[in-house]
């Protein structure tokens, strides 16, 4: 396989290195022979896989902006409004692990290759959706294809970067989501307000048809260890059980717009969910190849980096599901207005990503994840206690700080994540560990609808309902914090 020496991406990019700066990384940088893979082979892969990292920021990003135009044309409430973006999230949280436990055996080109197809089947059918039940359907599927991007992504730059050069280059993929959350607020608050909610889907289906094209061409193949016989021997039933448990729970969590039943209140799902996760745990404990390694929650590292990356997760996503909604029921905000405040929280998140990634690979993960649940336990008190009549500027005060706090996080969680897994283990940490981490987007997601929906029937003002759910948010960063205190020691070989 040829390759090129240099690559004209950098070029393009604005965090790219002065002269000085190169000079000084290439006299410190490992030997060649020292590197999984030739240097300009990761590079050539990183490059790629920058592309499908775009997709599942640009997808929720834009239908966020929608959310509030689809909340009015259905005439639904905040928690089955929730579910629009549930939906999504609950097939891309649950089929993250089967993905990068595939990945071992099956090979993660292929993989990635397949979920994009996928991902635009799915964007193509919420762009053409008609009803609430068509608009589920294809975020559904949206979720199903995206869902591999994450733990495939952070698999493939595991093994073909050596461990000391590992954090800037997932500090680099990992600012693609808050670059392409910049820029795609406006830009669908423009399309929405002129052609209506339809239209935000637009752009997600011309991205994933493009990184289709992408990753065919420039991500080589035959760099994954491939078994024929894995499709065989995959634990379908552990999917099976583990998939129906986690969407037991979350109907549960949310049960009044699936069966009419208050939230936290029928048993049935409450027992059905009790009932089908033990299942799932004998199982995967009898089971000679289980699609999730329960040891490696044993490590330290791994086990408080998940967690804490769950808690950011309930906090973005949280968030991000209150914020447009506040704004256009508090502040009175149209859908473009909304899109402008919506960037500034990843565009400020963006600049600081790659530093996050540079700062574990000097110091460790811990201190610059700390920093950063530090950050989200203030903002969210201060949005707590954010009057209606506060000036435009404090809420992009309070974004911009909280865009800081959330990126300083990103990459040292991801870092810290993968200290100690081996090698043939990788595509399953990185599922497992994306897996726990975005089941803070679904249920945190879910969970601020539910809890903005009981504040609502309740009677209160309606700035008071949403301060009380930013109090809320507030305890889950506190949650976050304690997790990140117990991480410590950093990858040096």
């Amino acid at each position: 396989m040829k390759v090129r020496s240099a690559l004209p991406w950098p070029r393009l990019m604005p965090w790219r290195r002065t002269a000085q700066q190169a000079q000084a990384a290439s006299s410190t940088r490992l030997p060649e022979e020292q590197l999984p893979v030739p240097r300009a082979v990761a590079q050539r892969i990183l490059f790629s896989l920058l592309f499908p990292a775009m997709l599942m920021p640009l997808a929720s990003s834009m239908a966020n902006v929608a959310l509030p135009t689809i909340r009015d044309q259905f005439a639904i409430r905040a928690d089955m409004t929730a579910w629009v973006a549930t939906a999504f999230t609950l097939p891309f949280m649950v089929f993250m692990p089967v993905y990068g436990r595939l990945s071992d055996g099956v090979g993660k080109r292929r993989l990635i290759l397949g979920g994009l197809v996928l991902f635009a089947l799915g964007t193509a059918i919420t762009l053409a959706a008609t009803d609430l039940a068509w608009l589920m359907i294809g975020r559904a599927i949206q979720g199903f294809g995206t869902a591999g991007m994450v733990p495939l992504g952070i698999a493939f730059l595991s093994s073909v970067f050596h461990p000391t050069e590992r954090g800037e280059a997932l500090g680099t993929w990992s600012s693609m989501g808050p670059m392409v959350g910049f820029l795609s607020p406006l830009f669908a608050g423009f399309l929405v307000d002129q052609w209506g909610w339809r239209l935000s889907f637009a752009p997600p289906l011309i991205l994933g048809i493009f990184t289709i094209v992408i990753v065919a061409r420039f991500v080589p193949a035959g760099l994954s260890k491939i078994d024929p016989h894995f499709w065989r021997r995959f634990d379908w039933l552990g999917v099976a059980l583990f998939s129906g448990g986690v969407s037991a729970f979350l109907f549960y969590l949310s049960s009044r717009p699936i069966t009419g039943v208050a939230p936290l209140q029928d048993w049935r799902l409450g027992l059905v969910t009790v009932i089908l996760l033990v299942l799932f745990f004998f199982w995967e404990r009898r089971c000679a190849n289980p699609f999730v390694l329960l040891d490696l929650f044993a490590h330290r590292n791994f086990t408080l980096a998940s967690l804490a990356a769950s808690m950011r997760m309930v906090l973005m996503a949280g968030s991000s599901f209150i914020l447009p909604l506040y704004l256009a029921d508090v502040r009175g905000f149209g859908p473009t207005l909304i899109g402008v405040l919506l960037m500034i929280l990843p565009g400020f998140m963006f600049t600081v990503v790659r530093l996050g990634g540079r700062w574990a690979d000097q110091w460790g993960s811990r201190a610059p994840v700390f920093a950063g649940g530090i950050v989200q336990v203030v903002i969210m008190g201060l949005f707590y206690l954010l009057p209606q009549s506060a000036p435009l500027w404090t809420l992009f005060v309070l974004l911009a700080v909280q865009g800081l706090g959330v990126g300083l996080m990103l990459a040292p969680l991801h870092s810290a994540a993968m200290i100690g897994v081996r090698e043939d283990e990788m595509g399953a940490a990185a599922g497992q560990y994306s897996m726990v981490r975005f089941a803070g987007s679904t249920f945190g997601t879910a969970l601020m609808g539910v809890l903005l929906q009981l504040n609502l029937d309740r009677g209160i003002p309606t700035v008071d309902a949403y301060q009380n759910v930013y109090l809320s948010l507030a305890g889950i960063a506190i949650l976050g914090l304690l997790s990140a205190a117990g991480l410590k020691g950093r990858s040096t070989a």
